[in-house]
This record gives C-alpha cells, sequence and structure tokens, in this order.
C-alpha cells in the first residue's frame, strides 16, 4: 500500500509520527511524508535544512518532502505565522507532489489547519483522507484564554467543523474525543479510537535507582501552557521539607522559562531542570525514576486528551502520579498503577504523593500493573495490527469497522 502522512513534524523532531512511519516501512508499505522544516521545540530551523538544503530525503525507508516555514522562534504572532506558512507552503509543495499513493493521513496536532493541505489533495485525487486527531479543535484556543462568545472563536468553530467534516475517517487518541465530536461538532459517523503505542525502548526500562533514600520523581515531555507544569512546581514547593523527595523535569516548551522563574522564586532546590534530550536517551531518566509525574490544565474539554507519555510511562513500568481530570485518571485508575488529584489542585498533589511514598511496598506491584494495562490495551503489535486494517478497508471501500463504545 502506498500511504502519504502529512504532518507538521517529523524526524529529527520527536513525534510518534516518525516510529509510525518507519514501521509502516517495515511491513512492506511505501510511505511518502509531507512536513516542515524541522524547528521543534528550539524555535529555530536546523541548519542542514536552511537555503534550500535537504528539502527531500529518504530517512528509514521514508520519503521526506520538507516545506518551508517560518521559523516558530518566540511569541504568538510569530507561532500563528509559523504554523499559516506551513499551511500555504505545504499546500504549493503538494500540487507538484507525485500523486500514486492509495490513502492520505493526517497526523493533527494544533492548529487543525494543518490539514489543510490534506484537503487539498483529496479533492486533487480522490484518495481517502483520515485525519488522526490529538489535538481537538476549536476547544484547545478556548482553553488558552479565548472566549466562547468571541468572534475569534466562531470563526475557528465553523472552520473546524468544515475541515473535520472534510475526513473520510477520524482516528482519535483519546475515547472521549468521540464525546466531543459528537455533542459539540455535530459528526456521529467515521470516528475510531487508536490510541497510539510507546517506543520500543520504554519496553525494556531497567530499574536503576539509587540504593538510598532519595524518592525521584519524572515530569518527561512538552513544557507548555496546557501540561500546567506549575502544578508540579507548586507541589514541590509543598513538599521542601521532605528532602529526599526530587523532582526531575525533562523537556523543553513554550512554557519551560516561566516554570524555571516559577522554582527560581520559590527557591526550589528539590526541582531540577534537566532540559530536552532525544528519545533514545530518555531510558537512562525512566531508570532512575521512582515514579513518572503527569499534569494537564484544568479544563473540561482538555482533559478528554491522553498525552502519549501515558503510554511511554506504562510501558516503563513504573507508577504515574497525576493532577489531571478526564481520560488519563481514568486509565490510570482502571490500571490501578498510581494516583491521581485533581488538574491543578497542586496541595491535593502533594497529598498524593506523600500517599505514594508511604506506600513503598507497593511500588513495584503499582509498576507491574501499568506494563501489564499496557501489554493489554496498546502495545504495537496491536496497534500497528489494527492501523494496517484500517488502512486496507478505508482504501478499499471507504467502510471500517468501529471501536464499540
Amino acid at each position: 500500500m502506498k500511504i502519504l502522512v502529512i504532518g507538521m513534524h517529523f524526524y529529527p523532531e520527536q513525534f510518534r509520527v516518525n516510529d509510525i512511519s518507519f514501521e509502516l516501512v517495515k511491513e512492506g508499505h511505501e510511505v511518502t511524508v509531507l512536513t516542515g522544516l524541522p524547528n521543534y521545540p528550539s524555535g529555530i530551523v536546523e541548519p542542514k535544512y536552511k537555503r534550500f538544503k535537504n528539502r527531500y530525503e529518504v530517512i528509514n525507508g521514508v520519503k521526506v518532502h520538507r516545506s518551508w516555514i517560518l521559523e516558530r522562534s518566540k511569541g504568538n504572532l510569530r507561532l500563528s505565522l509559523n504554523y499559516l506558512s506551513f499551511v500555504v507552503s505545504a499546500s504549493l509543495k503538494a500540487l507538484f507532489m507525485k500523486k500514486d499513493f492509495d490513502l492520505i493521513i493526517v497526523f493533527q496536532t494544533s492548529p487543525v489547519t494543518k490539514v489543510i493541505p490534506g484537503i487539498l489533495l483529496k479533492k486533487l485525487t480522490r484518495k481517502p483522507l483520515i485525519i488522526y486527531c490529538f489535538d481537538l479543535w476549536p476547544e484547545s484556543i478556548a482553553s488558552g484564554g479565548i472566549s466562547s462568545d468571541s468572534i475569534i472563536y466562531k470563526i475557528l468553530f465553523h472552520v473546524s467543523k468544515w475541515i473535520y467534516k472534510s475526513a473520510d475517517e477520524i482516528f482519535t487518541s483519546s475515547k472521549l474525543f468521540e464525546k466531543y465530536f459528537k455533542e459539540t461538532l455535530d459528526i456521529h459517523e467515521n470516528i475510531t479510537y487508536l490510541p497510539v503505542y510507546a517506543e520500543s525502548l520504554f519496553e525494556n526500562i531497567g530499574d536503576n535507582r539509587k540504593k538510598d533514600d532519595h524518592i525521584n520523581l519524572l515530569f518527561a515531555g512538552n513544557i507548555g501552557e496546557m501540561q500546567s507544569v506549575e502544578t508540579i512546581l507548586l507541589a514541590a514547593n509543598e513538599l521542601k521539607n521532605e528532602k529526599h523527595v526530587i523532582f526531575h523535569i525533562v523537556g523543553d516548551g513554550s512554557s519551560r522559562e516561566k516554570c524555571e522563574t516559577l522554582a527560581k522564586d520559590l527557591d526550589l532546590t528539590n526541582v531540577i531542570f534537566h532540559g530536552q534530550f532525544p528519545v533514545t536517551e530518555m531510558p537512562r531518566f525512566y531508570e532512575m525514576a521512582d515514579a513518572f509525574l503527569i499534569t494537564l490544565k484544568a479544563n473540561k474539554i482538555i482533559s478528554y486528551t491522553l498525552p502519549n507519555k501515558v503510554q511511554s510511562y506504562m510501558a516503563a513500568g513504573k507508577p504515574i502520579l497525576g493532577a489531571i481530570d478526564g481520560e488519563t485518571q481514568i486509565v490510570i485508575k482502571d490500571a490501578n498503577c498510581g494516583f491521581c488529584a485533581p488538574a491543578e489542585d497542586y496541595k491535593s498533589f502533594a497529598e498524593v504523593i506523600k500517599k505514594f511514598i508511604n506506600e513503598e511496598d507497593k511500588h513495584i506491584e503499582y509498576g507491574e500493573n501499568a506494563r501489564s494495562y499496557y501489554q493489554n490495551n496498546f502495545s504495537k503489535k496491536k496497534y500497528m495490527d489494527r492501523l494496517i486494517s484500517l488502512f486496507k478497508k478505508i482504501s478499499s471501500d471507504g467502510d471500517v469497522e468501529h471501536v464499540q463504545r
């Protein structure tokens, strides 16, 4: 099967689309990716891709076509122009690409307008279009402070609804996304729940915890507005006197500088910001962790999200502690692999951490429960088998077997 993947980010940027594309090639499929120039999370395009260099590459068998983008840099205006530049540039590049693929799949992170090049190609080729939804729109912008009564929101609502309805199939990374599509966007058909897996390197995490009295708690991933890493820092402030509890923050993002300033203002000696690392270097952080941390903002629709790090955490076989609502809280409770406080409730989160510390005899059990739940619900083999089966059905007749909810 010939598959066209569209997404603003691809290797060397660290997104799950990389591994999925590489696995599809291993399974014997021909994969072409239409993407932008690598500039996440630093905001600066890597030198090897500037001045029209490396616009076409073959990476692990995947044919990669890169369209020009304006660097993210800093500031909301610059970020908006970055997104817009991809939509325009990728749409123009799509006009001149070879169009012998069987289907189009767009990995839809924010904003939803990234799907537009896929819609254009669908109209030109009459090939089925799949939107793989990782971020709900326009709700994502509403959670960022845009009023749902504003003209901007209303325009984005109609644009988002048009984009989603343009798809032949919508894959969702979270079960609760389907509720939003049905109740808010009035889209009731062709929605399939397909949660992603963790990279295989997280399935072989050993135990390299220090043999001392320290409890190492790890947050790994994007440090953005939605991730509410501030909740972790405020909980750390509540636990200042627990000298043996250390909070490790590994990652980068738009809120990193703000979070580092907050940690400094609170004089948090129990928090370490390690910075950004490639995924291949993450196992050493996972190995030293006694438990993983996950947080999101307190927002009904944002709580529908199941962050990809949940699968990585579970695959690693360590307990998970969260200040988070919705889908992730449901998964952690179902798996019995840790504890959750309400989103942004840092005092309750601090109490959750204390409870975990005092149940040392259950730490191994929670970790084993996490790994078992991962194998039963999120394993790579199950995912790839299902994904390829869905591709074949959509490509052949547009009909797809949906998950019973």
